[in-house]
């Protein structure tokens, strides 16, 4: 276990923090939850547009719930059970680590809660909407999200692995739960998909979303990394 814990530490400060002052405003704007917004409401509009209101219901509660589950397990039991310091307070790493604006975080950090709460969303909507572009776009979201703690000091790579893992777990339950309820309280979501979903079904979604609105939510993460950028530079 030492020398895992040795390797993770080599890691991050192999991959933490640069000598970019616009960098450094990038992976701020990155890893606050309010920069992705605009991404969020663009999911909603597609999600109005596509499907009836009742089911656009039990997926935002659904979803609420993957992110509550990755958090409070995160957060609520893991960090405090674990009570391994972040990369930020630990004393063995002190002036070694590049911090931004002094910005430490809480004391504890394994696991991460950035990184459960973003895959486990990442999984979830992935299964939903059966659309390579989205799936793609999420999960550059969910590791540009994951990276930047590392790169601000606040996660080793490890956190951010077992996060991952996680939130990837909590996303897949949640999802064939979601099924369940719908196919038996409701009428199903997808008929023809199975309980345990595979990938196959991006070549198969009849009643799905269109491939233009797909398009639409990948250009909205362009556009949303372009504004962090000028952002940045301002």
């Amino acid at each position: 276990m030492e020398e895992v814990i040795r390797f993770d530490q080599q890691l991050l400060l192999t991959l933490n923090g640069s000598d970019s002052a616009w960098l450094d405003q990038v992976m701020l704007y990155i890893t606050k939850t309010g920069t992705w917004i605009p991404l969020i409401l663009v999911l909603l509009y597609i999600l109005l547009k596509n499907r009836p209101w009742r089911e656009v219901l039990l997926f935002i509660v659904c979803l609420a719930l993957v992110i509550f589950v990755a958090d409070r397990v995160s957060s609520g039991f893991a960090k405090p059970f674990f009570h391994r310091f972040r990369p930020s307070h630990e004393p063995a790493l002190e002036g070694l680590v590049d911090l931004v604006n002094d910005r430490r975080g809480g004391l504890y950090g394994f696991f991460s809660s950035h990184a459960a709460n973003t895959f486990g969303a990442l999984t979830f909507i992935s299964l939903y909407f059966r659309r390579s572009p989205i799936t793609w776009t999420l999960l550059c979201w969910a590791c540009l999200s994951s990276y930047s703690r590392i790169y601000l000091g606040l996660h080793y790579p490890g956190d951010i692995l077992c996060g991952a893992l996680f939130g990837t777990l909590t996303g897949f339950c949640i999802y064939v739960l979601m099924l369940w309820y719908s196919a038996r309280w409701l009428e199903p979501l997808r008929p023809e998909w199975p309980v345990a979903p595979t990938i196959v079904g991006y070549k198969s979604n009849p009643e799905g979303i269109k491939h233009s609105d797909a398009l639409l939510f990948a250009v909205s993460f362009l556009f949303t990394l372009a504004a962090i950028v000028l952002l940045a530079l301002l």
